[in-house]
């Protein structure tokens, strides 16, 4: 019962904010480990549950330590079985239920990487949130990993539709990771509800602590069926949709070891009060996100689920995994919108580079960090070079193609000097040069830079990558060295 759960920190100090957990481009771990005890809502057992920190792209797997061998079993869509009561994934004979809130919690607060060991066939139902789960990951911290986070942008609309529960689920291109369910169960109680997560950094607050919900007349088959042994009156929330008899309360009463249950008069037993208004439809968003995490992959989408259900999430996120899998490729390729203000026009990229006309080859930067550089170059007839090279078929020149890519990789470099006047930079090797596909007048020339390892010593190594549209032009390796003018 939540009433006896017991939260132990293992050799770690609390963090009270995580305000740049959601921020980070790098992968993410737990500082130390945590464990929870609690008891399974369907089984009825008590089971510990510990989280561990886990190398970077191990992804989320759950560890049946009460098994011969410990089997492991990863958070897949491959690996569900079962969707009825909850969301469960089994692999090699191990099996773990109600992993959902788990999921969701790890998501919310963005943790990518994690072992979590159970000893029992399920995971513990707390309250009926991820409340417990975020306050258990926060209380380890979190820990940034050396390694890049991959996320997928959906570029195409995803659809799934069930005739049968009337399900409909679509993910829409978005800049960011947003969800929004909608509920009707045709209840003068809840009627419709929507709930709506704009940004993922709101999850803790809006979403996390909003608990599961069920009807009166499901939660009187369940006990008369004996299928939930670990519920309790804290850990859910009951809609009453019918009238009840004084009788059928004593006896609820008396299962669950109150003094008295009553209805209110918003038509919800008095077991608790509601954190919101809409909390059973931000409850289904909660779930929602939980087992679309299953797909395996960090997305860029807007998920709009009417109707959603455990199945139907499934199915959903292994749609969207099939989509990742075909697109993998696209994955790196950045993204540009011409009607984003640049960080970089060419007039300061003038400023930067020693390059003038005719031998500029980056018009703008889209997007800089410590790590990363994207430019843009935009290739039109009237460059010089076409006057001569192929007339009458014009191709940009390979050679120049890496040119673009070296002058953006000198935006990179000069990025961590104060002031870049100062200094040139010069490249000493390119490597691994390909071309993949040609390019030609009309074309607009997406130059990505990133470092392999970080400057040392004035030397800037970086993999550059050419695209126009969604096709790889153009890949090199090349090393730099930054040097001081007056010191030529």
């Amino acid at each position: 019962m939540i009433e006896e759960t017991i939260l132990r920190i293992e050799n770690i100090k609390r963090t009270d904010t995580l305000h740049s957990t959601h921020n980070s481009k790098n992968q993410q771990t737990l500082k130390g480990s945590v464990t929870l005890n609690g008891v399974g809502l369907h089984t009825g057992e008590k089971v510990t549950m510990t989280m561990r920190p886990a190398n970077p792209n191990y992804g989320i797997r759950f560890q049946r330590i009460d098994l011969p061998e410990q089997p492991v079993v990863k958070a897949d869509v491959d690996f569900v079985v079962d969707t009825s009561r909850g969301t469960t994934i089994e692999y090699n004979n191990a099996r773990i239920s109600t992993i959902e809130h788990t999921m969701a919690a790890l998501v919310g607060l963005g943790v990518d990487n994690v072992l979590i060991e159970l000893d029992g066939p399920e995971v513990p139902i707390m309250d009926g949130s991820a409340k417990y789960f975020m306050e258990a990951i926060e209380s380890a911290g979190i820990l940034e990993q050396d390694a890049k986070r991959i996320v997928y942008s959906i570029d195409t609309n995803i659809h799934y539709y069930d005739p049968v529960k009337k399900v409909d689920m679509l993910a829409l291109p978005s800049l960011e990771y947003q969800v929004t369910a909608l509920i009707d169960f045709n209840s003068p109680v809840l009627g419709t509800q929507h709930a709506t997560l704009k940004h993922i950094s709101e999850f803790k607050t809006e979403i996390g602590p909003c608990r599961t919900f069920c009807f009166l007349h499901e939660l009187e088959y369940l006990l008369d069926n004996n299928l939930i042994k670990g519920g309790d009156l804290s850990n859910a929330i009951v809609v009453v949709d019918k009238v009840v008899q004084q009788e059928e309360l004593n006896r609820l009463a008396k299962v669950f070891n109150k003094q008295k249950i009553e209805v209110k008069q918003e038509g919800i037993l008095n077991n608790i009060q509601l954190h919101f208004a809409n909390e059973p439809a931000r409850h289904k968003l909660l779930d929602v996100i939980g087992d679309l995490a299953l797909c395996g992959h960090s997305i860029k989408a807007h998920i709009i689920a009417s109707r959603p259900g455990h199945a139907s999430n499934v199915e959903f996120a292994k749609k969207i995994k099939q989509y990742i899998k075909k697109n993998k490729h696209l994955a790196d390729i950045p993204h540009y919108d011409p009607s984003q203000t640049a960080i970089y026009d060419v007039n300061h990229i003038t400023k930067i580079l020693p390059h003038k006309f005719p031998f500029l080859f980056v018009d703008k930067i889209i997007e800089l960090s410590d790590s990363h550089v994207v430019g843009v170059k935009s290739v039109t007839f009237n460059e010089h070079f076409f006057q001569g090279h192929f007339p009458g078929n014009p191709v940009m020149p390979g050679v120049l193609q890496v040119e673009a890519l070296a002058q953006t990789g000198g935006i990179l470099a000069m990025h961590s000097i104060s002031d870049p006047e100062n200094y040139d930079t010069y490249f000493l090797k390119i490597d691994k040069v390909k071309f993949k596909n040609l390019v030609r007048p009309g074309d607009t020339l997406i130059l990505k830079l990133e470092l392999l390892s970080p400057i040392r010593r004035g030397i800037c190594e970086m993999k550059g990558t050419a695209y126009v549209g969604n096709k790889l032009a153009t890949e090199a390796e090349l090393v730099a060295q930054i040097i001081r003018k007056d010191k030529k």
